[in-house]
């Protein structure tokens, strides 16, 4: 439900409203199981939403939905920190539902010494080459 509710904050915060198709495309889901997965957040009064109508999120939805995309951004911010690329969505989404929310401040943390400390991750690249070179993993 997680990553529903965070594609239509991500959708909503654009557009307003998203579609229970467009969900289910955007969430590579048939829309039977998006128009379920729609209902349980009505029933958790996260969103609004009649059959045939738009999805609409309520306040608090919009403060989950809010909560989980930035999440979502700070975990995939320090993998791409490490130079995952070719997995990255797959470990983001991975570890975004199984990660602490002290180990989320202390991600937003470390990613913000490495922005405001540029040479750190030039020594860490180095560092990185080198022991790819001389290690078989």
């Amino acid at each position: 439900m997680e990553d529903y509710l965070e594609m239509i904050y991500r959708i909503c915060r654009e557009d307003g409203y998203i579609r229970v198709n467009q969900l289910a495309l955007r969430l590579n889901v048939r829309p039977s199981s998006t128009t379920k997965t729609v209902q349980k957040l009505k029933e958790l009064g996260l969103i609004e939403y009649q059959k045939y109508t738009a999805i609409k999120l309520t306040e608090e939805g919009e403060v989950i939905g809010e909560f989980l995309l930035k999440r979502h951004e700070i975990i995939e911010e320090f993998l791409k920190k490490l130079g995952i690329q070719e997995t990255l969505l797959k470990d983001t989404e991975m570890i975004e539902h199984d990660v602490s929310l002290n180990t989320v401040k202390s991600l937003k943390l470390f990613n913000q010494f490495l922005n405001d400390n540029p040479d750190v991750v030039l020594r860490y690249e180095s560092f990185k080459k080198a022991f790819y070179k001389d290690d078989s993993l």
